[in-house]
Parts: C-alpha cells; structure tokens; sequence
C-alpha cells in the first residue's frame, strides 16, 4: 500500500495551495479517505475526511477555506486550501481509512509565512 502526497510547499498568508494524495494497493472506493495535520510540538488532528459515499467532514478551524475532494477514477483525494493562516502550517499526511485497515502517506510539509 503506497500514498503519496504532493503539492506542500511555502505560501504566503492569505495564499491557497492544493494537495494531492494518489494511493496504490487498495480498493480506494471503499475506503474513506482523510487529511490530518501535525505542527511541531502538537498532536496530530484530522483536518478533513471524505467517506466512500462522498460524506465529508471538517475541523472547525478549516470551514469554510478548506475543501476536501476524492477521483475514484484515479485513486487520489484532494485538499484544496483557501485563506491560509500561519497557525495553518504543519506537517499534512494523508490517511486512508476502513474498519480492518488503516494507512499513512509520508506527509508533505505545508508552511505560511510572509
């Protein structure tokens, strides 16, 4: 099983970046599929979570300027990030999700800073 995410990076305040997540190895439809967060010194948190069936869940510091999206088609979940904050940056993993299994991307780094 392989995730792999992309599409961290340095943006301003105020900026918008979009990561991609592409999974190999599992039957993605049926898994729900989800982005969590991790700054230094803090615990991970889940960021947004899309469930097999399209439902989708948000942190309440990320409505509104984060959107969560899947292409079953071509095995990728997306993270489309609006407004960025400084208190935004972290370390980004992807994670996808059934009730027998559970896997981790690698993670990319997402950091705001003027």
């Amino acid at each position: 099983v392989q995730l792999v995410e992309s599409g961290g990076g340095l943006v301003q305040p105020g900026g918008s970046l979009r990561l991609s997540c592409a999974a190999s190895g599992i039957v993605f439809r049926f898994y729900a599929m989800g982005w969590y967060r991790q700054a230094p010194g803090k615990q991970r948190e889940l960021v947004a979570r899309i469930t097999s069936s399209g439902s989708m869940q948000y942190a309440e510091s990320v409505k509104g300027r984060f959107t969560i999206s899947r292409d079953n088609a071509e095995n990728t979940v997306y993270l489309q990030m609006s407004n960025l904050k400084p208190e935004d940056t972290a370390v980004y993993y992807c994670n996808a999700d059934q009730a027998i299994a559970t896997h981790w991307g690698q993670g990319t780094q997402v950091t705001v800073s003027s």
